[in-house]
């Protein structure tokens, strides 16, 4: 258990205003360098998790700790948000500055970095995001994908343990979200940061190393995606569905093709197609 990075432990959350709870009896961890994708329908209770998982909600029951830290201590709040850093939906609601690098620098001011050190580390940050040519530009001349890797950006510059994105690509076109996705996947490989990608797109979460399936608050499912997406009725019967290739592997399947379960991506199921010519 030394290795999890983020850890609930029989969570609970209900909101104020709202008789029944978001989040119900979650016991769920995270693994150093693993890379999970968190699905479920509107109201499954997946961003309530994501909050929950960065400190910016507190259980109404159970406990959930960051690198050890439990986040009901109040004097843990800015190391845990330092080692668990949040990527949210839309991209103009987390910049903050009118030049890209001031925007990097605005957590390392929150955390307290010297000065001195600023430069160095948000020139890194972007350059880990592929963003160093504009860090003179101001951001509202980025595209919808270039600012979510800023906003990546100035979370690597505080250099979290793990990055939790809450459907981080769904105001994306198909570019940017490949653009986001593309970074953060390489983030989690080589550097390997623990990531949580919250998402409604199959297609990212056959990706990950691993899917967690939320509904009415609850984990339903937690295994491979292979073995998650296998199970496409028990997935629509939640209001899911399972990746377009995955769809297209079965219906060949039933057609006597030997597609295998692994092709996921639209690479794998060329390769498999043309292994039947």
């Amino acid at each position: 258990m030394e290795d999890l990075i983020l850890r609930a432990d029989n969570v609970s959350y209900a909101y104020e205003d709202s008789e029944g709870m978001a989040v119900r009896g979650v016991t769920l961890g995270f693994r150093t360098g693993e890379m999970t994708a968190v699905l479920g329908h509107n109201g499954s209770g997946k961003s309530t998790l994501a909050k929950l998982l960065n400190g910016l909600y507190i259980p109404t029951e159970g406990h959930v700790t960051v690198c050890g830290m439990d986040t009901q201590e109040d004097e843990h709040t800015w190391d845990i948000r330092r080692s668990a850093g949040m990527v949210f939906q839309n991209p103009d609601n987390q910049l903050v500055a009118s030049i890209v690098r001031d925007d990097v620098a605005f957590g390392l001011e929150n955390i307290g970095v010297p000065s001195a050190q600023m430069p160095a580390r948000i020139e890194t940050a972007l350059r880990q995001v592929e963003m160093l040519p504009f860090i003179d530009r101001a951001p509202h001349t980025l595209s919808g994908g270039q600012k979510q890797r800023i906003a990546i950006a100035g979370i690597l510059a505080m250099q979290p343990k793990a990055l939790i994105l809450d459907e981080s690509t769904a105001m994306l076109d198909p570019r940017g979200r490949r653009e986001v996705f593309d970074t953060v996947s390489r983030l989690n490989r080589e550097q390997g940061i623990t990531v949580v990608w919250i998402t409604h797109f199959m297609e990212e979460a056959a990706r990950c190393d691993r899917v967690v399936v939320m509904d009415d608050g609850q984990v339903v499912m937690d295994d491979t995606p292979k073995a998650v997406f296998s199970q496409a009725e028990r997935l629509r019967a939640m209001r899911l569905d399972v990746p377009p290739m995955v769809a297209l592997g079965d219906l060949l399947r039933a057609r006597g093709l030997p597609i295998a379960h692994e092709a996921m991506d639209v690479s794998a199921m060329a390769q498999e197609v043309l292994k039947c010519r």
